[in-house]
């Protein structure tokens, strides 16, 4: 048990010890060396990094060194990352045979390792973090964090003003006061909906009842999403204390946090976190000497996409099987055991307190005009800086898609970008300018949804996207309601006959008309938003809709029942590469002859495509 007068003093004592973790000009003869220990880098063996590290700093007697695992630095594309402070040193994909060369020509003889710094999207070497493109135009506010502390130590965590916020909140605010300063940030919900925080939190507060509870959404479940996990991850304490903030504003003394079994470091992580709250007495009663007691538990979700709706997530917990439950009641009145329920999601309580400790104004002056703050996406497909970004609202598509993420690589061209995963929507290149908040993406027919971002270049097909989400919902679905259990299976039927090229135009019709009456008759959000994708793809690729179900044809060869690979005899070098990469020899023609392709063997790989200097061959 740590008094507030222990906290404070390990809080100034860390901090100076820190400095060099955000101070490039520290006055320090030591170092630290910061080892990514984020789920990405961790499964290219980044924990071999940070014990090869510690062993050679032990052999070498070298003890003004320290070696540090961190969170999720962000640029997943270059992990393993490794950070040496306070000179801001960024080496990419290092592997552990490099330690050695970089202990002894960094640490000892005070010389980069100039073959593993960082290049650019554009070659250039760069020295730090600051010098890439990639975070130039990030606003880091959940992320702040993440790959600065080890999040395995609370003592790092209050270091950089952890649990500053909570103990103002218990000694300085009353419960209103909370609601007006979250109401008036503007904070609205990261899990998708967007439903204003501080309303949110204000009816829980106004809802009759002796016992309430909080509750975490951490069941992140969408394809290619990893925001929240990584956030856990990066630091797990920033969602404890704004839980038990929470708490407080609303009257609870209980809190739950749902994760998936999935994430095992995740899981880890904020078991410690939990662990070391309660040991410092942050956590459980009497906190900071103030009356106020509250706990937290972890709930271990099995991988249902569902669970991520927040009464199927309630029923959950309870034990249940994981099914929405009709609406009304709302958590806020009857939620978990029939008790009023808070519920946000992990980005959204990692806001809260950056928001009490920095104010109102200052979080309503980031993003735009009904959507402030910043949001964190989980930036992926194709595109060259795949990775974590977190952007003030309002910045565009092809700000984050080109500046951010460096563009599409291999030269190829942009075609479309889907937001909010299976309950999203595809954004076509003429609205790469849109901005990205609540209202713009629900303008174009797409949505924010959790933070799922997936670029696709000219190479993908459109209606296959559409099938894999719809593949995707189908397997997910609770089956609680008819529109969502059938309607989906049945879209999905439609788009499986377009791409094997036995669909008609009727049946675009009939799937059009299929998803409109889903959307109007689930009962829950999931299965309402679950034909958003086809909607969307229809709405702005109707024509390759068309030509799979008219032409019977997919110029991007992903279906491979309407694909014909052929050789354009004018562009044909006979160099032979295509013939000798084909895996089944359907390609034909004596040296120095132009190929031609036997349709019969062709199993439409496109190797030959891939192997042809000169763009010869397509469909």
């Amino acid at each position: 048990m740590k008094t507030i007068e222990e906290i404070h003093e390990i809080r100034n004592l860390k901090r100076k010890e820190l400095d060099i973790r955000v101070n490039t000009k520290a006055d320090t003869r030591e170092k630290h060396i910061l080892v990514c220990h984020g789920t990405g880098c961790t499964s290219s063996k980044s924990p071999q990094l940070l014990e090869t590290f510690r062993k050679i700093l032990k052999e070498k007697n070298i003890n003004n060194v320290r070696v540090i695992k961190t969170g999720c630095f962000g640029l997943c594309a270059k992990g393993p990352i490794v950070i040496i402070r306070p000179e801001d040193t960024f080496y990419a994909m290092v592997k552990e045979e490099d330690c050695e060369e970089i202990i002894q020509k960094h640490i000892i003889e005070g010389e980069r390792v100039t073959r593993l710094l960082c290049k650019d999207i554009d070659g250039k070497i760069v020295n730090s973090l600051d010098e890439l493109n990639f975070y130039k135009k990030q606003k880091r506010i959940a992320l702040k964090n993440c790959g600065v502390i080890n999040p395995e130590d609370i003592d790092e965590y209050i270091a950089f003003d952890g649990y500053r916020a909570l103990e103002r909140v218990l000694n300085e605010y009353s419960q209103d006061d909370v609601i007006k300063i979250i109401s008036d940030s503007g904070l609205r919900g990261r899990g998708g909906a967007g439903f204003p925080t501080g309303k949110k939190w204000e009816l829980t507060k106004m809802a009759k009842g002796e016992q309430k509870y909080v509750v975490c959404n951490a069941d992140e479940g969408d394809p290619g999403a990893f925001m929240d996990r990584s956030i856990l991850e990066g630091d797990p304490h920033a969602v404890l204390e704004a839980m038990e903030i929470a708490g407080y504003t609303i009257g609870a003394n209980k809190g739950f946090i749902y994760v998936r079994a999935e994430y095992p470091i995740a899981v880890k992580r904020l078991q410690i976190a939990i662990e070391q709250s309660r040991e410092y007495g942050i956590l459980g009663k009497n906190i900071f000497n103030s009356g106020f007691d509250f706990d937290i538990e972890i709930r271990l979700g099995a991988g249902a996409f569902v669970c991520g709706e927040e009464t199927a997530l309630l029923e959950s917990i309870e034990g249940k099987r994981g099914q929405p439950r009709v609406k009304p009641p709302y958590p806020a009145q009857c939620g978990l055991w029939g008790k009023p329920t808070l519920i946000n999601n992990v980005e959204t309580f990692a806001n809260i307190a950056q928001i009490i400790l920095k104010g109102s104004d200052w979080y309503s002056s980031i993003g735009t005009a009904n959507s402030k703050g910043t949001k964190v996406f989980a930036l992926g497909g194709n595109v060259n800086n795949i990775g974590l970004v977190e952007v003030p609202m309002g910045t565009t598509l092809r700000e984050i898609v080109f500046d951010i993420g460096g563009g599409i690589p291999n030269g190829r061209e942009f075609k479309a970008a889907q937001t909010g995963g299976p309950s999203g929507g595809c954004i076509p290149k003429e609205h790469l300018d849109t901005p990205i908040d609540y209202e713009s993406l629900k303008e174009i027919g797409s949505m924010m949804g959790s933070g799922g971002l997936i670029v696709m270049d000219d190479t993908k097909c459109m209606v296959c996207l559409a099938k894999f989400y719809l593949e995707f919902t189908v397997s997910e679905s609770c089956g609680k309601c008819t529109p969502c259990r059938i309607g989906t299976k049945r879209m999905l039927e439609l788009l499986e006959k377009l791409c094997s090229g036995e669909g008609s135009e009727i049946d675009i019709y009939k799937l059009e008309k299929l998803a409109v009456n889903i959307q109007k008759s689930s009962i829950c959000g999931l299965g309402q938003s679950a034909p958003n994708p086809v909607l969307s793809t229809l709405k702005y690729f109707r024509e390759e809709f068309r030509q799979h179900a008219i032409e019977k044809e997919c110029k991007t060869l992903e279906c491979k029942a309407l694909s014909k690979i052929t050789i354009n005899p004018e562009k044909c070098k006979a160099c032979g590469l295509c013939q000798k990469h084909c895996p089944v020899n359907a390609i034909q023609g004596e040296a120095r002859e132009k190929r031609t392709i036997n349709q019969d063997k062709c199993i439409k790989c496109g190797t030959c495509i891939s192997a042809c200097p000169f763009h010869a061959i397509g469909n």
